[in-house]
């Protein structure tokens, strides 16, 4: 589907009248990423799932920041017509969503922080340089994201990951656009929003993995510590792409949440 001004493709499920479940998927993903969990939330909410600026059929955005990623998200869910949604953002998809919720800390209901940071550090830093180079020095030898989709997914899973979700993660990987994954890359550096998370006042779960080495767990938890309203779950043996390694597991942690959060409201 494509929102009325052309800019935004995404995936949906359930009624539109429901309670909007806005999903965000990471670097490496898209809006399909979620069909999972759009089948699984359908039935209780209005499940959706964007393509990212440039990502799938939505439009790149001329000036990639986190700030911008932010704006954009704004305008999806006035597109949407989203009211009081629940946002759950993967990776940068968290990050976007940390900073939407410093201009809008009071549209959403709930918010669920999967996998991600709120900082990625200093520009000239050595951990962030390397990073950086490892991910995109590949490229610059003329790897494409196809050849390059295997390698990347393993080295983000953790142990026994489900075998389909794998399939689908390598299918997304190998669609990123190289000129988007490598502006999304770069979008992290600088990225620090750890003043701002006392000021996050909505229900909060921060879900992390035991194996994942991009937003390690003992750092998740630590973050989940400055939030007022935090919950915190890890999931055991999983890496970076919890709803893919292992749904069932990160759609339990999610559901249990959501009930969670419609006894408060």
């Amino acid at each position: 589907m494509i929102t009325k001004d052309g800019r935004f493709a995404y995936e949906a499920a359930g009624d539109p009248g429901g309670t909007p479940l806005i999903f965000l998927h990471g670097i490496g993903g898209a809006a399909r990423a979620w069909r999972q969990q759009l089948a699984t939330f359908g039935d209780r909410f209005h499940a959706i799932a964007w393509d990212m600026p440039g990502y799938g059929g939505s439009a790149p955005l001329a000036t990639v920041s986190i700030a911008s990623l932010a704006d954009a998200l704004q305008r999806f869910i006035e597109q949407l017509g989203a009211s009081k949604p629940i946002l759950v953002g993967h990776s940068i998809g968290g990050m976007i969503v940390q900073k939407w919720l410093v201009q809008s800390p009071k549209l959403a209901r709930a918010v669920v922080l999967a996998q991600t940071s709120p900082a990625f550090g200093k520009a000239g830093g050595d951990w962030q340089k390397s990073f950086i180079a490892v991910r995109l020095g590949p490229l610059d030898r003329g790897e494409t994201m196809k050849s390059l989709a295997p390698s990347l997914v393993k080295e983000l899973v953790g142990d026994d990951p489900d075998p389909r979700g794998m399939e689908l993660a390598r299918e997304c990987m190998a669609s990123v656009p190289e000129a988007s994954y490598r502006a999304m890359m770069l979008a992290l550096i600088g990225f620090d929003q750890r003043s701002t998370l006392k000021d996050i006042s909505i229900p909060t779960l921060l879900l992390s993995g035991s194996k994942d080495n991009n937003a390690p767990a003992p750092m998740m938890a630590k973050t989940a510590t400055y939030i007022p309203s935090a919950e915190y779950v890890e999931l055991d043996a999983v890496g970076h792409l919890a709803n893919l390694e292992r749904p069932d597991a990160f759609n339990e942690a999610l559901g249990r949440f959501l009930n969670s959060v419609a006894t408060k409201t």
